[in-house]
């Protein structure tokens, strides 16, 4: 049965990203950034309704209350990575544009990336990692500005469930340089929709979204080892099992 949902799942987001990456690529053409973005979130939304509907993944949230009000109030999003389902759900979550900071290959992704490179995005090198540093930093500045927020995932990459990753200090660096508050995120994603592998399981997904962390007067080493306290912390809590 999970063979059946997965090849469903999969057929429905292909069948959807095709015309709609066409579409958004084609309308960037006249069409500005923030209208843009909003088109692709309900791409987004739609691929969530798949997960539901094919997948029977459940979505639980709780702490929408702590994302910052005000359309130009800036946040960076720091979020536990376990799976491509994150970074799918958050968008149809948040109230702001969201810029992600990811690796420039995901670009070549046939419709999906063509997209993503019109969108605002900040899509590093990971071979430089000064010069990333840098990229995240500038180009995050001004996007702040714009009321977009900039998300990250400080492991740097998806992390087995259960297990820790290195946490990288770009996102709390920027967060200091701009004055923006941290807003840590734990994500359950692992135990439906698995790091590696094309077999997606029914189950229950918790988001829990903490309260913001202050960045001004902080050095980015000691509010990232905050972040990651709160995270791992939180973890434990939304998805016991995986670390007894």
């Amino acid at each position: 049965m999970s063979l059946i949902r997965s090849v469903l799942h999969m057929a429905w987001m292909l069948l959807t990203v095709i015309p709609w990456g066409l579409a958004l690529v084609i309308a960037s053409i006249w069409v500005d950034r923030t209208p843009l973005w909003w088109f692709a979130v309900r791409w987004f939304r739609l691929v969530i309704w798949g997960t539901r509907v094919f997948l029977g993944v459940q979505v639980q949230v709780k702490g929408m209350e702590h994302l910052p009000q005000g359309d130009t109030t800036p946040a960076v999003l720091l979020s536990k990575h376990q799976s491509t389902l994150e970074t799918l759900l958050l968008p149809t979550l948040m109230p702001h544009p969201l810029a992600f900071v990811f690796k420039r290959e995901l670009l070549r992704i046939p419709f999906f990336g063509w997209s993503m490179a019109r969108l605002d995005m900040i899509h590093i090198d990971r071979e430089s990692r000064a010069k990333s540093l840098k990229q995240v930093v500038t180009q995050g500045k001004a996007l702040l500005t714009q009321g977009v927020w900039i998300i990250m995932f400080p492991e740097g990459t998806r992390i087995e469930r259960g297990q820790r990753g290195t946490y990288q200090t770009a996102g709390t660096r920027l967060a200091v340089e701009c004055r923006a508050p941290v807003i840590p995120i734990a994500v359950s994603s692992g135990k439906c929709w698995p790091r590696q592998g094309f077999l997606k399981y029914p189950g229950l997904v918790q988001v829990s979204i903490g309260r913001p962390i202050p960045s001004i007067g902080r050095e980015p080493k000691e509010l990232m080892r905050e972040v990651e306290a709160w995270i791992e912390t939180e973890m434990r809590l939304i998805d016991p099992e995986a670390y007894i």
